[in-house]
């Protein structure tokens, strides 16, 4: 497996982004085509896009609402749990001024960079875009959804 970076750790799910929602698009586009060229048709074709269309909406705001709300609750058990092993201190105070895209960023550092990037993310501010591609050794997170 090639080391995670910045470019690179980003996560697809090969049956839900590459053949669900490809053939469900697919479908919409005959739905709509027909609805414009079999006119004798024209209201099952609009059904037909209808519930393709919510079918479509509904398999990506679900999957993405569950999954991505339980792996943030994740990862913030995650910080709080580092956080007390590297300082011996509870996170709370920390966590408080934290953007979560922030606390999300930080757990792809190794200990000594997480130490750094996170004294600039309360002192500067910095996104967790910006820590995210200030980290030089990435640590590999291969099991997020």
């Amino acid at each position: 497996m090639d080391s995670q970076n910045y470019k690179n750790h980003r996560k697809f799910y090969t049956p839900h982004h590459f053949i669900f929602l490809p053939l469900l698009i697919i479908l919409e586009g005959i739905g709509v085509y027909n609805i414009w060229n079999d006119p004798e048709n024209q209201l099952l074709w609009i059904l037909f896009s209808i519930i393709i269309f919510l079918i479509f909406y509904l398999s990506i705001m679900l999957r993405q609402h569950y999954s991505l709300g339980l792996q943030n609750r994740i990862i913030i058990l995650e910080f709080k749990q580092r956080y007390f092993e590297i300082f011996k201190v509870r996170s709370d105070e920390v966590e408080e001024k934290l953007r979560f895209s922030q606390i999300a960023a930080l757990r792809f550092a190794y200990d000594d960079e997480f130490k750094i990037l996170l004294e600039r993310a309360l002192k500067e501010n910095i996104s967790g875009n910006q820590i995210k591609k200030s980290i030089i050794r990435w640590k590999a997170d291969n099991h997020r959804i």
